[in-house]
């Protein structure tokens, strides 16, 4: 049974591309662990909003919420607006979460940056574009 609680994040678009890959990963990590009850939220445009995420999380059975920004780098939302509307200040990563009464931690994670698997991923891409149309 899922103890904790995991908002991922999303720009937004006007485009539906956007709001299908983060639904899409938020249903793969549901599937891959048990361990989080996964919801995800979007900064502009697209619905639902992070804060209408955040008050459905306040009617869960949750220990803990982590939230997770599926951007590639910091910038103004990662360091200013999703700390905005999580309530912590710049820079911190850390802080509580009401719901049901009571006070959960919060953790605020990092954007993906420099990763070995997004290298990895690259390869595979470029990979695949070359199988595919190259002579």
């Amino acid at each position: 049974m899922a103890t904790k609680g995991m908002l991922l994040v999303g720009h937004g678009s006007k485009l539906p591309h956007n709001k299908e890959l983060i639904e899409t990963t938020a249903a793969m990590i549901a599937e891959r662990s048990d361990e989080y009850l996964v919801k995800s939220g979007f900064m502009s445009i697209n619905t639902p909003s992070v804060e209408e995420q955040l008050e459905a999380f306040r009617s869960e059975d949750i220990d803990m919420l982590v939230v997770v920004p599926l951007f590639l780098a910091k910038g103004i939302h990662i360091n200013k607006d999703i700390p905005g509307i999580l309530g912590l200040a710049e820079g911190t990563r850390k802080g509580t979460f009401r719901l049901n009464g009571k006070e959960v931690p919060l953790y605020y994670a990092s954007p993906i940056g420099s990763d070995p698997l997004l290298a990895e991923l690259m390869l595979k891409n470029a990979k695949e574009v070359v199988a595919e149309l190259a002579d």
